[in-house]
């Protein structure tokens, strides 16, 4: 008999904004991992999770770190890279979680579903003081990823950080000149309480500062660095944005520059150019920026729907030239001439939706309503979402298979192998907090009507793991993909305390197949932790 533990779930945040203000082992054959603080690692590497005191606006509190940085560090492999990362929970600040497990953002996990660290989805969380080695080979994918805890609300204190998948033969690689670690851009929230504390609190979470790549301001505080994107004049340079907060989307600029989007989410797409980028919690974009301004310094700027001032130095970076001086810029916005438009982003890799191209004839049709309860979660079908005592893996394993044998009940889909899968999100207001960025784990989906829009493309739609279910009644966010990849995949929304308030559900995909191909490889250090101390 395994004995597990069972998550307990904070309560956490929705309507009403509040502001907080702080006045107070497998077989396989791998290289030895390292296990050193640099702010990037490779796809053989050591994940030491612990806490510290850090200040990157200039507000001390202790968080939760990889290899003592804020943001975790960059992971860089090749295409087809084995990946084998040891994880080490060494946290021992009760006032945050204990816990935790590390998901793999955009993944795939291609019969590697034990190693999505998806907690009590597909593992139980390390305790204290155990280790789990995630090993998985991200077959024929590359791109802009990142990685975070799935435990509760953890990653909002911290464990959050990129991973890039390169690609020695892009297709794209003739549109840019520059692309390494300098050219990675992260943006993400802040808060100087810890996400346990704010879990208590039924409000929208404002939170306390915007950094870009780990650094920022808040109101009232010290003039902290800003960070620095340096550039020569006349490259081209590929910048990879990720959004790895826990609650606001971004509206991403360059004072004076145009971007061209190249990459969508891990999915290369015919050039687009724009002056700005809307983009949601866990969305990736490359975009290619040409040095072709005066030597100067030019404002980086990364407004939030929750703060969209630039006052004192908030919500900023600096793009600097080679050559301009060491000084804050004094470059005005915009011009902001060509539109962001989501339906215009077209795959240039096998591109078009599977299934018939008709909304409502996939083989698996569903209509997935969002909403809020009279105990304020939220839900999905009038379901919300909370942690089942045994991973839903293990269960497949242990032999439930039908919807009827799964926990949580009302929140598993099992969905036939080898079919076209259609799910629809109408009505997103219902749900407050809008707009819901909903990712699938295990895939990207095929976005045939997007957000703003009655219209429907089956034949080039843009292609992504994470979209917007939109902002308005009329929408109706519909997406497609193939049942090729057997296991339990979460769906949920990416803004944290929304995911840990209910709004999720699991895709149990092909559960026969699932277990048959996962019980021979699954590795022992997984069973392990389902077992308690």
């Amino acid at each position: 008999m395994v004995s597990v533990s069972i998550l307990a779930f904070a309560l956490l945040t929705i309507p009403n904004a509040l502001s907080i203000s702080m006045t107070s082992s497998s077989t396989t054959s791998l290289p030895a991992p390292t296990a050193t603080p640099a702010s990037v690692l490779g796809p053989v590497s050591q994940l030491n999770i612990g806490n510290n005191y850090i200040a990157p606006d200039g507000y001390n509190r202790s968080a939760v770190l990889v290899n003592g940085i804020f943001p975790a560090p960059l992971i860089k492999a090749n295409k087809n890279d084995p990946f084998a990362v040891k994880i080490v929970n060494e946290l021992t600040d009760n006032t945050m979680p204990l816990e935790t497990s590390v998901h793999w953002h955009g993944l795939f996990q291609h019969k590697s579903n034990w190693a999505d660290g998806a907690s009590y989805v597909t593992q139980c969380p390390l305790h204290p003081d155990e280790a789990f080695t995630a090993q998985f080979t991200a077959t024929d994918q590359s791109g802009t990823y990142w990685y975070h805890s799935h435990y509760s609300t953890q990653y909002c204190d911290g464990l959050r950080g990129p991973l890039v998948i390169y690609d020695p033969e892009d297709p794209l690689a003739s549109l840019y000149d520059v692309d390494d670690e300098n050219t990675v851009i992260t943006l993400s929230d802040w808060y100087h309480l810890s996400s346990v504390e704010l879990g208590t609190i039924f409000a929208q979470m404002i939170p306390n500062s915007t950094l870009i790549n780990g650094r920022g301001r808040y109101p009232g505080g010290p003039s902290t660095p800003l960070s620095v994107i340096n550039v020569k004049p006349g490259l081209r340079y590929r910048f990879r944005l990720i959004n790895l907060a826990c609650d606001p989307s971004f509206n991403f600029t360059i004072d004076s520059h145009r971007m061209t989007i190249i990459e969508v989410d891990g999915n290369e797409v015919d050039p687009v150019a724009v002056d700005s980028i809307p983009i949601l919690v866990g969305q990736r974009y490359s975009v290619v920026v040409t040095a072709n301004q005066s030597v100067g310094n030019y404002w980086i700027r990364a407004s939030t729907h929750l703060s969209s001032t630039f006052d004192g130095g908030q919500n900023l970076a600096i793009l600097r030239y080679e050559g301009a001086p060491d000084e804050d810029p004094a470059s005005t916005a915009g011009p902001y001439e060509l539109s962001f438009n989501e339906g215009n982003l077209h795959p240039i890799v096998n591109p078009g939706a599977p299934g018939i191209p008709e909304i409502g004839k996939a083989d698996v049709n569903i209509q997935l309503a969002v909403a809020i309860n009279s105990s304020r979660y939220f839900t999905f079908n009038h379901v919300s979402y909370a942690s089942p005592p045994v991973p839903v893996l293990l269960q497949i394993l242990s032999g439930a298979q039908p919807a009827s044998q799964l926990l949580p009940n009302g929140s598993v889909y099992v969905l036939p192998l080898n079919q076209t899968i259609e799910i629809s999100f109408p009505n997103p207001t219902r749900a407050p907090g809008f707009p819901h960025p909903i990712h699938l784990h295990g895939h990207t989906f095929d976005v045939v009507r997007v957000s703003g829009s009655n219209a429907t493309n089956f034949v080039n739609p843009v292609r992504r793991d994470v979209v917007s279910i939109g902002s308005s009644a009329t929408d109706n966010v519909t997406i497609r993909f193939s049942t090729d990849n057997p296991g339990p995949w979460f769906l949920h929304c990416h803004i944290n305390w929304h995911l840990n308030h209910g709004l999720a559900a699991v895709m149990a995909e092909a559960p026969a197949q699932a277990a048959q191909e996962l019980a021979p490889v699954i590795p022992a250090d997984w069973n392990q932790l389902c077992t308690e101390a």
